[in-house]
């Protein structure tokens, strides 16, 4: 009997040691998700701060499964990982656009070593009223993530506006009416709890976007869809993504604090062996990357960044730098449209 389980267990689960946290990952989307709207129909101020933050938070786990989903690190069966995929995507709001659509860009992010998009938020913003853009200006001052926003937007739009994505006009469709049956469950609990919804939803934004920001400087591609090549001068050599490829860690003295964002934060290493699935991440960087190494650059290094240049990159056409020594993040600016969610 105990043969035929773990022979279970690994037909089922990508790996064998993979039961246990998947397991309680998803758990743990469920039950914040389900509490922290809880939470936010108390009425009390800080049962709603509460709700705000683990609402928020289980977004964001929800979207790092995701991620894993889509290096097939999960399940062993592609089905059973496409439905979580979709599944966790509705949760995220972002199922408007197909798993499927989303998985196959974000492997050509690791194989063209570039961020690849089929929206620019920059040329969007260049040929929109200057009242648009004065507001997503003001919006990004006061730590709003109206870019972040506009990228969610542009999928539930472009259906109706491209014929080359009309197959997609069902989809959008279905979606928004059942976001729209969720939001009206939500206020009839409390017009709070869908405000502290609302709040949730810019924190997770704006968690994602921290950490997709500043985790490259690799060049921007606008393609016309997914297959679309790109060329790859200057980036075939094997340490391109070493020089280009940054481990945001939220924190390199407590190690359990990058769970936060289900080590997202070990993106090099990620990117070195990108089927290595979420709770090895931390113990292969020990093994690959000291401390002090080039490709760590912690969150204490980009909080001055995200601060001072949060106006600055909302149409910079690159990156910026990164320098050397304390404060070597100051000239790396972060790029806005690059979240895997949404970059389709």
């Amino acid at each position: 009997m105990a043969s035929q389980t773990s022979k279970s267990h690994s037909t089922f689960w990508r790996h064998d040691d993979g039961a246990v946290p998947n397991l309680l990952a998803f758990g743990y989307i469920a039950a914040s998700h389900v509490g922290g709207i809880a939470l936010l129909a108390v009425g009390h101020p800080l049962a709603w701060l509460m709700g705000v933050l683990l609402l928020g938070h289980s977004l964001v786990i929800a979207a790092y499964m995701i991620h894993d989903c889509a290096h097939m690190a999960v399940f062993r069966s592609r089905r059973a990982t496409l439905v979580t995929g979709e599944i966790l995507s509705w949760l995220c709001g972002s199922a408007y656009a197909p798993i499927g659509r989303i998985v196959r860009i974000h492997m050509r992010h690791h194989v063209d070593r570039a961020d690849l998009a089929l929206f620019d938020p920059r040329v969007f913003l260049a040929g929109t009223s200057a009242l648009l853009r004065r507001l997503v200006y003001m919006a990004e001052w006061c730590y709003i993530p109206a870019v972040e926003l506009i990228m969610h937007y542009q999928i539930v739009v472009r259906p109706f506006t491209d014929k080359a994505f009309a197959a997609d006009r069902l989809r959008v469709i279905v979606m928004g009416a059942s976001r729209i049956a969720f939001f009206t469950v939500i206020f009839m609990l409390s017009p709070w709890a869908l405000l502290g919804y609302a709040v949730a939803y810019m924190v997770f934004l704006t968690a994602l976007f921290v950490a997709d920001a500043y985790a490259h400087t690799y060049e921007f591609f606008l393609v016309a869809d997914v297959n679309e090549k790109v060329s790859r001068e200057g980036r075939g050599e094997d340490d391109y993504d070493k020089h280009h490829t940054y481990s945001n860690l939220i924190s390199e003295r407590w190690p359990w604090m990058n769970l936060l964002n289900l080590n997202f934060g070990y993106h090099s290493v990620h990117h070195d062996r990108p089927a290595t699935p979420w709770y090895r991440l931390p113990e292969v960087h020990r093994r690959t990357y000291a401390a002090n190494a080039p490709q760590v650059l912690p969150y204490r290094e980009l909080w001055r960044s995200f601060h001072t240049n949060r106006l600055k990159r909302i149409e910079a056409l690159d990156a910026g730098d990164v320098g050397s020594g304390p404060g070597r993040a100051d000239g790396f600016l972060g790029v806005h449209g690059v979240s895997f969610l949404t970059v389709v």
